[in-house]
């Protein structure tokens, strides 16, 4: 996942894009990047870290310009370690691109290899970001033909693109010298918003957070497939540019990655999280009877607002018994070093007065592998709980997702291929409760019945591109450990 922002306004923009970025920091935290244009001329700086870390004084001062776009980078294709891969990308011609994206392609290798034998391009990375830059570049030529730029050029690119490229992607583009153009695929399954403030100036958003968080009003969702484009005078355009396809937004958006003020697609995330508390507390009830239950207790922090909802409907006392430390980094391992495994210790301190000799539900916004509900089970117990049941807001994750979520392989996932006693053996919980998988489709559908289902893959295993096979699946997941083990290679040889 990453989270994107894109403006053009009639005033300096380098800080409202950093301000964005900070809104959307929850989405990426491996790098970032911002690139503004002034004149005919992009300015960008981009390092791998958090917003904070990447962008000085010095660093903002030499992004001038009215326009720009930036990007909070969490990688799931490609070189995590590399900083050639942090976004934006950027390519020279036609006009001179820029472009950043949230999202995955899942047939990157194939146009990796069309860029080389049949567009003559060349990719030098193993982002697919940088496919994604040169296929929109290279479509952008065959249309233009050396005319002047029409907004229906691009939009004619844009519809060659969702011809030739498959998996989810939210797009933004800046063109040097005609302005920014966002597009989304066409099942909309990763999230793109339009923004528009008082004085007029327009903007795009992974979130609509960061729409209302720099000043700008929420005017409504990019529909998938859809491009729009933002003149460098403010003018907006729009067409749909695929055919229509079901829409079909990622679960997982409201289930844990995005913010719980933000809307998408029509629904409030927070609503959302809510609805699946009051549908998680029926299932809880069939499993634990509730006067067995002491307290409920939130795993810190996507899962409150179902913990909220759940222990009001059962009547039950909430209490926060765990505290996170919000200053905990990743560990910087040097070459050399051995890798180390972090403890959810570090992250999480149990409150002991809201566990001792009582029987607490803690209640998560999903199980992935289980070994951190493993341990945050054996911290309850140490805290002094007599039992520990263990609630999970999301269905079992039983298998990988390839449209823009780290999850891993299947065989990493506590839940594939495993009975839920199982699974609650593994984590060592004295129950465990699931959400239901289509019980969380309606609950969730409800609150807008615009949107006739989602793209819930990890957990019904199904891939709704349709080119998902097990064989692309374990291609995509070789491709992603060679970059890791050359990664590596190249950190030893700097050793």
């Amino acid at each position: 996942m990453c989270g994107i922002f894109a403006i053009v306004d009639q005033a300096p923009v380098n800080q409202l894009i950093y301000d964005a970025l900070l809104l959307l920091q929850h989405r990426g935290q491996d790098a970032a990047g911002i690139v503004t244009h002034h004149g005919r001329q992009f300015f960008m700086h981009k390092a791998r870290g958090m917003v904070r870390d990447v962008f000085r004084t010095r660093n903002m001062r030499a992004l001038p310009g009215h326009s720009g776009l930036g990007q909070v980078r969490y990688p799931t294709a490609g070189n995590a370690d590399s900083e050639e891969e942090a976004q934006p990308f950027y390519v020279n011609a036609p006009f001179g691109i820029v472009l950043a994206h949230n999202g995955n392609l899942t047939n990157a290798a194939e146009l990796r290899a069309e860029l080389f034998t049949t567009d003559h391009r060349h990719t030098n990375t193993g982002s697919d970001t940088e496919v994604l830059v040169n296929v929109l570049a290279h479509e952008i030529e065959r249309v233009t033909h050396g005319v002047p730029l029409q907004p229906s050029q691009l939009f004619a690119a844009v519809r060659a693109v969702h011809a030739r490229v498959k998996g989810s992607y939210a797009v933004v583009a800046l063109l040097a010298g005609h302005g920014v153009l966002a597009f989304r695929d066409p099942h909309g399954i990763r999230p793109l918003c339009l923004g528009k403030s008082e004085s007029g100036a327009l903007c795009v958003a992974s979130e609509s957070v960061a729409l209302e968080g720099t000043g700008h009003a929420f005017v409504r969702d990019v529909a998938p497939g859809e491009a729009v484009f933002i003149d460098l005078a403010g003018k907006l355009s729009t067409q749909l540019c695929a055919d229509a396809k079901p829409h079909r937004p990622c679960m997982f958006e409201y289930v844990y990655l995005a913010r719980p003020d933000s809307t998408i697609d029509g629904i409030s995330v927070y609503q959302a999280r809510l609805n699946l508390g009051e549908t998680l507390a029926k299932r809880v009830v069939s499993t634990v009877p509730p006067n067995e239950i002491d307290v409920v207790i939130p795993i810190p922090e996507s899962s409150r607002p179902s913990a909220m909802r759940l222990a009001q409907l059962l009547g039950l006392p909430y209490r926060e018994g765990f505290v996170k430390n919000r200053y905990v980094g990743r560990t910087f391992i040097m070459p050399g070093q051995a890798v180390r495994k972090k403890s959810v210790r570090q992250k999480l301190n149990a409150i002991s007065s809201e566990f001792k000799g009582r029987n607490v539900l803690l209640v998560d916004d999903s199980i992935v592998r289980g070994t951190t509900s493993r341990e945050i089970v054996q911290m309850a117990r140490d805290a002094g709980a007599r039992r520990v049941y263990m609630a999970s807001a999301a269905p079992p994750v039983r298998f990988p997702n390839v449209y823009g979520i780290d999850m891993p392989t299947a065989e990493e996932l506590v839940a594939h291929n495993r009975e839920v006693e199982d699974i609650r053996k593994l984590i060592g919980a004295d129950a465990l409760i699931y959400q239901d998988v289509d019980a969380m489709k309606r609950t969730v559908a409800a609150l807008n019945p615009a949107v006739q289902g989602f793209e819930a893959s990890c957990f019904d295993g199904q891939y709704i591109t349709g080119d998902i096979t097990a064989e692309s699946i374990s291609r995509m997941q070789g491709e992603r450990d060679a970059s890791k083990d050359q990664a590596a290679r190249l950190a030893a040889t700097a050793d």
